[in-house]
């Protein structure tokens, strides 16, 4: 029997395939020097940047510097227990969390470890970390409203589905209860909500997570920590771990809520990883990078298309300002990337005025398009008012005779002010806040003293719940109605104003 070298050969190749495909091909490095979270590594020629390496014990590590003789690596983990000469494993993948249902009601790290003792992550899917945020095609405006329940947001800077507000103020001026306001108030509206702690004490982030629970909103949030005590490369990915969870829902049709507390945090963090790793720094020693680190973070916010089923996710960065200094760097950054900011005055907020906003700087860049249409109607002009009460106000206490108009004026925004003072954890609901906005512009406070008017929006909401049922079910049914609130002679205005009247009298009375 002859057999030919052709056939030999064929058998050999084949041999050889199966043979190769059995033995792990993966490269492999060492560990040339370790410390600080990071780890430079000789021999991984071929990994690709992001991509994820493992050291003994299970550590991962991110590729994060491609240098000529080595690769430097960000560790996602305990960096104390890397010696020098251990053997790094490039994983060929990239960096991924368990998304979906199984991650909400939970309080997890970055890397998707449960830190709440309900036990593990039941999770079959996963994102990858980082992705090319959604293109213009792919997006639609933002139009739908993202109620916050405070009264002075939702009348001045309307937040809608799919933007990105800037929480922005010094150290303990509200910018947190902000926030965690607006994740309580999505209650039965079907949002999900992620909050991302970056820096933050490990006590705080356990008060917030203790007051959602409290307030039952922990059924539709989920906690990712990365603490004051965590080490940097795990502060730098929470937020990207963050948004990648909610990136499931959003194109699942679903809609998300955000909140970075705080990018200035991660900022620092990246800003650390950085110098370690040699790079460059810039202007107040941040890498030139840093810009793009939080635009493409922010970008991933979006309001989907139809055709992608017209999901969004609604992000809330906080930055923190040091003495107000808003034009330093890592604040004009995020200001530049959002869709506005709510600013913070630390001198409103000690005076008493919570929340502390400064009408003057607080803008909304989408404002009317994601406000319902009456409190676009009550609210339009409340803004500017406020802003020029704050200058008339200033101007006053030179001490200065003023003449009946501008006092009038005065007196009016006194009350405003007042008006919009909100208590913490007391979301409102938009149809409450609809009627004493109108209320307070429209002059139905005027005769009652300063002192007072908490107590009249106590009584006059307690007023329609109770007696006015009627009244509050229509403003409900006209809310998204143009002319609602706008004419007078509208059936929805004269009806709110019939019952300010009635209660109006007693009251006084």
């Amino acid at each position: 029997m002859k057999i030919s070298a052709d056939e030999i050969a064929s058998v050999i190749q084949q041999e050889i395939s199966n043979f190769e495909s059995q033995i792990d091909v993966r490269e492999v490095g060492t560990v040339l020097e370790v410390g600080d979270g990071i780890a430079r590594v000789h021999g991984l020629t071929g990994v690709a940047a992001g991509e994820m390496v493992e050291f003994p014990g299970g550590i991962i590590g991110l590729a994060f510097n491609l240098e000529e003789s080595s690769v430097g690596v960000i560790i996602l983990g305990e960096y104390l227990k890397i010696n020098e000469g251990d053997q790094v494993k490039a994983l060929g993948t990239l960096l991924s969390v368990p998304v979906g249902e199984a991650v909400i009601g939970r309080v997890i790290d970055p890397l998707g470890n449960p830190l709440d003792g309900k036990g593990p992550i039941n999770s079959s899917e996963t994102r990858p970390v980082e992705v090319i945020a959604a293109g213009v095609a792919e997006r639609k405006p933002v139009h739908e409203p993202m109620q916050t329940g405070i009264k002075a947001v939702d009348a001045m800077t309307p937040i809608g589905r799919g933007q990105r507000e800037l929480i922005i103020g010094d150290r303990k001026t509200g910018k947190t209860a902000i926030a965690i306001d607006a994740i309580i108030n999505q209650k039965g509206s079907g949002v999900k909500c992620f909050y991302v702690a970056v820096g933050q004490k490990d006590s705080s982030i356990a008060s917030v997570v203790q007051k959602l629970t409290e307030q039952g909103a922990m059924d539709f949030t989920t906690v990712i920590v990365s603490g004051a005590s965590t080490p940097a490369p795990l502060q730098y990915i929470a937020p990207y771990a963050g948004t990648a969870m909610a990136e499931y829902f959003m194109f699942k049709g679903e809609h998300c809520l955000v909140v970075y507390d705080d990018l200035s945090k991660q900022a620092q963090a990246y800003r650390e990883l950085s110098l370690l790793m040699r790079r460059p720094p810039g202007r107040e020693a941040y890498p030139g990078d840093v810009f793009y680190c939080h635009s493409r973070l922010l970008e991933r916010s979006a309001k989907l298309s139809d055709a992608l089923g017209a999901g969004s996710i609604t992000s809330l960065p906080i930055i923190e300002t040091l003495e107000g200094e808003v034009s330093a760097y890592i604040p004009t950054n995020v200001i530049s990337i959002t869709d506005g900011q709510i600013y913070l005055q630390p001198d409103l907020f000690f005076s008493g005025v919570r929340p502390a906003m400064n009408a003057g700087i607080s803008v909304s860049r989408v404002g009317g398009a994601a406000q319902v249409k009456a409190m676009k109607n009550v609210a339009g002009g409340l803004r500017l008012d406020l802003a020029a009460f704050r200058e008339l106000e200033a101007f006053s206490q030179l001490g200065t005779d003023l003449d009946a108009a501008t006092q009038s004026r005065l007196d009016r925004g006194y009350r405003m002010v007042e008006l919009l003072k909100q208590n913490q954890y007391k979301p409102m609901g938009v149809v409450d806040q609809i009627m004493v906005i109108f209320a307070g512009t429209k002059g139905y406070l005027d005769k009652i003293p300063v002192s007072a008017v908490r107590k009249w929006e106590e009584g006059f909401l307690d007023f329609i719940h109770s007696k006015k049922k009627d009244v509050w079910d229509l403003v409900d049914q006209n809310k998204n109605n143009g002319d609602a609130m706008k004419k007078a002679d509208h059936p929805t205005t004269k009806a709110v104003a019939d019952a300010l009247e009635e209660f109006g009298k007693s009251f006084r009375a």
